[in-house]
């Protein structure tokens, strides 16, 4: 394997953890569950995205990770969707900060 690639590879893993450390940061920080699961969408999936092709270079083309990639693009903001209209649906109020809810709006 050329050393380009494993220098590739190394970047994708590096940029992965880092955007899986802000998602889970964000997972802590953030007000309401509305707001961490935009975190943990976007960041995580990112993150794990990346940490999985970085996984791919590395290991000589690896077809697993690139399946994985895949299932979790698709999975991912599906849960995230089904999670937050649930929340929705329970009664959990969103930030006293929150500018809009378009949900809210619709239903009437």
């Amino acid at each position: 394997m050329s050393e380009i690639v494993l220098v590739i590879g190394k970047i994708f893993l590096i940029v992965g953890l880092a955007f899986d450390l802000l998602g889970c940061i964000g997972l802590v920080r953030l007000p309401d569950v509305y707001n961490r699961l935009q975190a943990s969408t976007k960041c995580v999936t990112l993150g794990t995205c990346f940490i999985l092709f970085g996984t791919f270079l590395l290991s000589d083309f690896l077809w697993k990770s690139i399946l994985a990639i895949v299932f979790i693009v698709m999975s991912s903001p599906t849960g995230a969707h089904a999670i937050a209209h649930a929340a929705h649906r329970s009664g959990i109020k969103l930030w006293e900060k929150s500018v809009v809810d378009k949900l809210k709006e619709d239903k009437k």
